[in-house]
């Protein structure tokens, strides 16, 4: 679209990114500030909010007049720092047709509508990732502030105050309690690898669902939160441990929704659906 132009490009309710180049070609981010609605004068055309400009990283100012893109920020920001199944997670969300983003920009993360903070791998490694990349503010403003957040396997786990993996390291400290190495039987397996059934708890709420589903985990440490109202479902593996935890508008599962076929898909959509 060039400068002076009108922006044509969301339609049937699709939302996309437009990008301007000024006169001396350097990129112009649009961003929108308002709702995306339908506008009466022109059918057909995905409304248009209020919207500003920024070369980079600069200051956002005015949107130049004629210019007036139907854009909204994606539905959904999945945090990247630098740990495993971003992308399975994101086609997960696309299955169920909702837009969603991929990004460690701390900016676009404390904007975000609904957050998703999955990971694989050591706790410590995950945390030392959120510090660097300036992520551990945006994400502890996102969940005090009650804004819908969904937490997969090590996103769960970095809820908690402590993580012993790796000695003793600080996590997020949204929860109360700490994340330890199964304590198992002689002659079981860590880690705890392949598909269980979940017994939701109450806390669980809109996200329950039927007692005989499966679920997909992968994991060697468990989560023990202090306070057992928050524990949303529990699994058996040696013993009973948290599967899930739920607080306000936060939910996070021990296991991979997104590899757990329909079962987790319903519960992506609960969390997209959910006010």
């Amino acid at each position: 679209v060039k400068a002076g132009g009108l922006a044509r490009a969301c339609t049937a309710g699709r939302l996309v990114v437009l990008v301007l180049s000024d006169v001396i070609g350097d990129p112009l981010d649009l961003i929108a500030s308002g709702p995306c609605m339908p506008t009466p004068a022109e059918p057909g055309v995905v409304g248009r909010p209020d919207c500003f400009w920024r070369r980079g990283r600069g200051p956002r100012q005015a949107l130049p007049a004629g210019l007036s893109p139907p854009y909204t920020a994606p539905m959904v920001t999945i945090i990247d720092y630098g740990s495993g199944n971003l992308r399975s997670v994101q086609k997960a969300l696309e299955r169920i047709g909702v837009e969603a983003v991929i990004s460690d920009d701390p900016q676009r993360v404390s904007e975000a509508e609904r957050v998703v903070l999955p990971g694989v791998g050591a706790f410590d490694d995950a945390m030392r990732e959120l510090r660097a990349r300036g992520l551990v503010e945006p994400i502890v403003a996102h969940v005090r502030a009650d804004k819908p957040f969904f937490g997969i396997c090590m996103g769960l786990q970095l809820l908690f105050e402590t993580g012993w993996e790796g000695g003793e390291n600080r996590g997020l400290g949204l929860l109360e309690g700490d994340v330890a190495r199964f304590d198992l039987p002689t002659g079981m397996k860590v880690p705890h690898m392949g598909w269980n059934t979940v017994e939701w708890r109450p806390a669980a709420g809109r996200f329950a669902q039927s007692p005989g589903d499966w679920y997909y985990f992968v994991h060697s440490y468990t989560a023990r939160p202090r306070d057992a109202s928050v524990i949303a479902g529990v699994t058996g593996y040696g013993g009973e441990f948290c599967a899930a935890v739920a607080r306000g508008r936060l939910f996070a599962t021990q296991f991979h929704p997104e590899k757990s076929q329909e079962t987790g898909m319903r519960l992506l959509r609960a969390f997209v659906e959910r006010p």
